[in-house]
């Protein structure tokens, strides 16, 4: 991979990180505690508004996996080792690499 690859995947990495960040600012509010007081809230409204917290949980820890895969694709990147297949070591082609940058398998491997 050339310095020119290695500087478009880390701007394209930090580029995702920060759009995560953003997403993880925006889902904070659903995540919030349900009052299950049912004096000022119906019993639909509740149940709707558990259903939007389990919801914004399960979004929350998708982004978590998708940080903790760009980080370690970021350690590849240090280490000299991004866009290498890890099982296989052959060298990822870039157009899979631009859809998906934190991607540490080869298609054959991924699928196999």
């Amino acid at each position: 991979m050339t310095d020119q690859s290695d500087t478009r995947f880390r701007a394209l990495i930090a580029a995702r990180l920060a759009e995560l960040e953003r997403g993880d600012a925006l889902g904070a509010q659903g995540q919030q505690v349900v009052t299950l007081d049912q004096q000022a809230t119906g019993r639909l409204s509740r149940m709707d508004a558990l259903q939007v917290q389990a919801m914004s949980k399960a979004a929350q820890a998708r982004r978590d996996g998708e940080v903790r895969r760009l980080r370690a694709a970021l350690m590849r990147l240090d280490a000299g080792e991004y866009g290498y297949c890890l099982d296989c070591g052959e060298e990822i082609p870039h157009k899979r690499l631009d859809l998906d940058p934190a991607t540490p398998r080869c298609i054959s491997c991924a699928s196999g």
